[in-house]
């Protein structure tokens, strides 16, 4: 069953795989012995549903969590059962995903009105003002 993204975006599960390791943190002797910390790998490389630009997006969004071979590894280990550990990687995968897909807006260049420039410089002497009279010493005569 494809893990769905959004209504449109899905990914095969030929392009998941999990792998259950030995996990750190709470457990006690349990967590010598049950391997519940899940490893998920995303083979964002072989990805075609995706489009370029989302791609790059996710790819930045990824880090150092992505392999040269174009493997997204995600370590879940913050529960002590396999399942919410399954599920919790999954979820982290989805949301760096939903973020990746969602086109940044671009930022229209302005410039500061009159009145702000104004404003500023009146800000800057006034301060000048301030800074000059703690300077001064009180005369003596």
């Amino acid at each position: 069953m494809p893990l769905a993204i959004n209504e449109t975006v899905s990914i095969d599960d030929d392009l998941l795989q999990e792998r259950f390791v030995r996990s750190s943190g709470p457990g006690g002797q349990n967590v010598n012995k049950v391997s519940t910390a899940v490893e998920l790998r995303f083979d964002l490389a072989n990805w075609t549903e995706i489009f370029p630009r989302a791609r790059a997006r996710l790819s930045k969004l990824a880090g150092s969590r992505l392999t040269d071979d174009g493997v997204i590894i995600i370590k879940a280990e913050r529960f002590r059962t396999q399942e919410r550990n399954r599920a919790d990687a999954r979820e982290r995968l989805l949301e760096m995903i939903r973020e990746a897909l969602v086109e940044p807006k671009r930022r229209i260049a302005t410039r500061p009105s009159r009145a702000a420039k104004e404003r500023r410089l009146k800000a800057k002497t006034h301060r000048s003002g301030v800074k000059q009279m703690r300077q001064r010493k009180p005369d003596m005569g």
